[in-house]
């Protein structure tokens, strides 16, 4: 990988390119999935190959290949120069990096137990052991059909750079979901999943034993039997709700992790991603939300989805703030937007999804901070409310600004205590006057780095996996209302 790299960015040099950087990865994914008792899906793939980044005439060009013989890296490296050169016919200023990244050093994910050396049977056992306590569940005249997945990647990268930037990195991530989906004759159509989705971490196969998946899946079938039969989401214009963990979790990735990715504001992800809603003039202006609420983008939380030693321009990995006190203080930027707009540093927020994308500014992990409370006592706090647990659906502006999300289930909170099992559930809001009805936070007790491995952006589109660190929150005047 190292004289692969090496001889990429002489040849870039050679050429007239200002700038090199490249990327050599090897990637593997496997998936297997049970539906129904039966094995529906067992798969490894492995990708590998390299992307190479130049700046010739002032301008940025992009070329990757999954060969690595003379004349396919000679014709990487020619793509990319033509690209920047014809490019730089159009542009409107040069590119300037700020000063050097030349960063060297190495990164290796967190874990215990390797998941590519757990036996493939054993990773099929706990799926259909877990599967077996979902469908033994009693039905009650309901049809149910269950699904359970192991998903692991692992990621071997090394980054170098015309600065003198050689860094290498290896990650393991484990994820897994269980879910319930039941039926009834009347046509009504209920979902149940465990953890959240698919909850997903850089974390080795201890994570996967963690999330006691055979334990949990009883309860995940009752409940989306008992959904059936539950009563809709009564409609309200202020309602106080309270939104577990995962669906905190979520609420931060799409109004406040995807506004304060700096090219969505600069509208250079407007024609596929959307803009952004938090305008140059709002940075250090905006009151976001109450004063409770700290916000910071983080890679270097262990676990996190979005946890690794350097970002894909060789960054070192960073905690950012980005709310503070309820007030908006950072974007999360690359090497180039943070030299333009005078922003310091970048934070290091460059990913992409493999070697033949080019990088992005993704979000890393984007956390609530903890709060002081326990969630029993915020149940008992709450005289009339409701309680919204694990996504189910959700609708965005293209600004980040209005919203609409729906949970798998909710429970009506009645003097302090949870009461009845409501479905369909939805809330709606606008982002920051979301944030500022926001009350209470839950502790550390409760703050999961929650995974959210499907999060797309970019033409052509990438898929890069983000973390999010929430705990249990209240708010208050939210309308919600039923689907059904």
């Amino acid at each position: 990988m190292k004289d692969l790299a090496a001889r990429i960015l002489n040849m870039a040099q050679m050429r007239g390119a200002t700038y090199a950087d490249v990327r050599v990865t090897t990637r593997t994914l496997q998936t297997i999935t049970v539906k129904n008792g039966r094995v529906q899906e067992l798969s490894q793939n492995e990708s590998q190959g390299f992307g190479v980044r130049v700046i010739a005439d002032g301008a940025w060009g992009f070329a990757a290949s999954s060969r690595d013989d003379y004349a396919d890296v000679d014709a990487a490296v020619n793509r990319a120069l033509e690209i920047a050169r014809a490019g730089a016919l159009s542009k409107t200023r040069d590119v300037r990096l700020g000063a050097p990244e030349a960063n060297k050093g190495s990164y290796r994910s967190e874990f215990k137990l390797d998941p590519f050396m757990i036996s493939m049977s054993d990773k099929i056992n706990l799926l259909l052991k877990a599967d077996d306590s979902m469908r033994r569940v009693k039905k009650n005249g309901a049809h149910l059909v269950t699904t359970s997945e192991l998903v692991f990647v692992r990621e071997d990268k090394l980054f170098a750079s015309t600065e003198g930037a050689a860094i290498q990195q290896e990650s393991i991530e484990s994820g897994c979901e269980i879910q319930a989906l039941a039926t009834n004759e009347a046509g009504d159509v209920q979902t149940r999943t465990y953890p959240w989705g698919r909850h997903q971490q850089t974390r080795g196969f201890e994570f996967i034993l963690a999330q006691q998946l055979v334990e949990n899946a009883p309860r995940i079938a009752q409940e989306a039997i008992m959904l059936l039969g539950a009563d809709p989401c009564p409609p309200s214009d202020n309602a106080t709700v309270i939104l577990s963990g995962n669906q905190v979790a979520l609420q931060v990735h799409e109004s406040c992790g995807h506004p304060i990715e700096l090219d969505r504001v600069l509208k250079q992800e407007a024609s596929f991603a959307g803009t952004s809603f938090l305008t140059l003039d709002k940075l250090n202006n905006l009151q976001y939300g109450s004063e409770i609420v700290n916000i910071t983008a983080d890679a270097t939380i262990p676990g996190g989805l979005g946890t690794f030693g350097y970002d894909d321009e060789g960054v070192p990995a960073q905690r950012a703030e980005i709310i503070k006190d309820g007030r908006f203080v950072g974007y999360m930027t690359n090497r180039e937007l943070a030299a333009e707009l005078n922003l310091g540093r970048s934070n290091g927020s460059m990913r992409a999804e493999n070697w033949n994308r080019i990088p992005l500014i993704r979000m890393t992990n984007v956390n609530l901070l903890p709060g002081a409370w326990k969630l029993d006592d915020l149940i008992a706090d709450t005289d009339d409310g409701i309680y919204f647990d694990t996504n189910r659906s959700w609708s965005i502006d293209d600004k980040r600004l209005n919203f609409q999300f729906g949970t798998e289930l909710a429970w009506e909170i009645k003097g302090g205590k949870k009461t009845r099992l409501l479905k369909n559930p939805i809330y709606t809001g606008v982002t920051p006057n979301f944030w500022r009805s926001c009350d209470a936070v839950c502790d550390e007790s409760h703050w999961v780095v929650w995974g959210t491995p499907r999060c797309g952006k970019g033409q052509p589109p990438q898929t890069v996996r983000t973390g999010h660190g929430a705990s249990p929150a209240r708010f208050r005047n939210v309308k919600v209302f039923s689907r059904s």
